[in-house]
Order: C-alpha cells, then sequence, then structure tokens
C-alpha cells in the first residue's frame, strides 16, 4: 500500500549500495487532496525541484563518481515521492559501475517517472561545476513584524485577511519561519517561502500568524504549500499567486515546491540555509 506507515520512513533500514528501482516509494496525492478540496482539473499549475548533493557511483574502471542533480517531478503526477526511499534508491549506485552519465540520467529518468506517474525531467552537474553561490529570496521578508502569536497549529486560515475595497496591489512576500513535520517520525522540516501575488493587499501580520501556525502541522513538504495556496486563493482571492517553499536538506536531498496559478518554470536558487 501507498501510504506513509508502510514506507521505509522511521524503520531501521539496511542502506544498499546497489542498484534498485523498486526502492522508490510513490505516494498517491490525490488523498491529502481531498482534504483541502482540490481535485481535477488543479487549480494551480507546478514543479517539485529536488536537489541531490550526495550522488556517487563507478566508471567503468572502477573509480568513484560524484556528482550533483536536479530532478523536477510535475506537480500534476499522481504521486509523490517519499523522500527516504529516494535517498535510499540513489545510494543505491554507489557500487554500480556505469558506462557514463548519460546511461545513469536515462536511468534515473526511466524510474522516476515510472515512481511518479509522469515524466520526471534530470539533469546532473559535475559536484565544482553545480557548486552556486547562495542567494535571498527576492521580496519583503515578514518576519522583522512585531506581532504576538500564540497558536502554533493546526494551519489556521483564518488568519488570512485581504482589503477588497482597496486597489490591487502586486507584491512579493517571504518568510524564513515556515516550520512543519513529517508526518511519520514527526522530524521538522525547516524551510523559507517567497508568496508573489496581483490582487487586493494581504494583511502582513495576519500572513505571518498564518505561515507560523504550520510549526506543529504533520504533513509533506509539497502538501504544505499547497494547502498554502489554496487557503490564499480561498480566503483571499488574488488574481495571480505563487507560492514557493524552499527546504533545508536532510538525507543530502533538498525539497522545493514551487505552485502557481498561471503557468510557469521557476528558477532554482540555493538559499543561504540549504
Amino acid at each position: 500500500m501507498s501510504t506513509p506507515e508502510h514506507s521505509p520512513l522511521g524503520k531501521n533500514t539496511i542502506y544498499a549500495d546497489r542498484y534498485d528501482p523498486r526502492l522508490l516509494f510513490p505516494i498517491p496525492r490525490a488523498d491529502k487532496r481531498a482534504e483541502i478540496e482540490v481535485a481535477e482539473p488543479l487549480p494551480f499549475h507546478g514543479v517539485d525541484i529536488w536537489n541531490a548533493y550526495e550522488l556517487s557511483w563507478l566508471d567503468p574502471r572502477g573509480k568513484p563518481v560524484v556528482a550533483m542533480a536536479e530532478f523536477r517531478i510535475p506537480a500534476a503526477s499522481p504521486n509523490l515521492i517519499e523522500s527516504k526511499s529516494f535517498k535510499l534508491y540513489l545510494n543505491g549506485f554507489a557500487q554500480e559501475r556505469i558506462a557514463d552519465t548519460d546511461t545513469l540520467t536515462s536511468t534515473l529518468m526511466h524510474d522516476l517517472s515510472a515512481a511518479a506517474g509522469a515524466v520526471v525531467s534530470v539533469q546532473l552537474a559535475e559536484a565544482r561545476a553545480a557548486t552556486l553561490p547562495t542567494v535571498d529570496l527576492d521580496g519583503l521578508l515578514l518576519d522583522r513584524q512585531d506581532i504576538e502569536i500564540d497558536h502554533y497549529g493546526p494551519p489556521q486560515a483564518d488568519f488570512l485577511l485581504a482589503d477588497l475595497s482597496v486597489q490591487p496591489v502586486a507584491e512579493t512576500l517571504v518568510s524564513h519561519l515556515l516550520r512543519s513535520n513529517c508526518p511519520v517520525t514527526g522530524q521538522p522540516d525547516w524551510g523559507s517561502v517567497q508568496i508573489a501575488y496581483r490582487g487586493a493587499p494581504i494583511d502582513h501580520a495576519g500572513l505571518l500568524r498564518y505561515l507560523v501556525s504550520f510549526r506543529t502541522h504533520d504533513e509533506f513538504h509539497e502538501q504544505c504549500v499547497e494547502r498554502i495556496f489554496v487557503d490564499l486563493m480561498r480566503r483571499c482571492a488574488p488574481q495571480q499567486l505563487s507560492v514557493y517553499a524552499r527546504y533545508t536538506r536532510r538525507g543530502g536531498l533538498d525539497i522545493n515546491p514551487f505552485r502557481s496559478s498561471t503557468p510557469a518554470t521557476p528558477c532554482n536558487p540555493r538559499t543561504v540555509r540549504q
């Protein structure tokens, strides 16, 4: 069964070092989307960008090769991929002799696309070539507000307010206070979030209180971002909206879900916390 309790997450695990695509554990998106009343056609476009920092294999003569990888899983795919299973799968290449990077890229694309149920793009880069300078997310920082907060879960959409009596604005807002928890182990997931919208001005204090209300909430990264997007659309009715979360890495992987009311291709910046 593709439910979190049947995954390897939170259990003692043997870290295989040989290739095995069966290690990948897909989880249907539909169940959690039903909780926020999201069905087909989806009310958003988007992608989940994964960055892998611990990818290695052997060349045909047995010499280790290391690289970094970027994976893009469409938000429209029927499944997300559980992160620990993703890590175990990647680790399985450590003692495999692989002809060249094109062969590895094709294998990764095939296996991940099969698990996600949609085409997953894969890009590999030498570790030295892939090292990029860190950047700040563009936008007005919400975190400097001098406000009192006393609600840390569950997520409280009622905190979201917009002033529909004034002219629409275009605004990009950023917070580094996003925190949620793994729905199986309870381990914290730390992230920064960038919200860009055009529409009635959104109350900044209410938005920050809302984001902090995820602090004790149990949900996967992708599901949190979709909940934020849906709550903002329903409560504030922006004409355009995008929500982009950049989570800190765990086990050599970081997950960065992006959801938007219009088709867009997000860049993949590395923030200082990543």
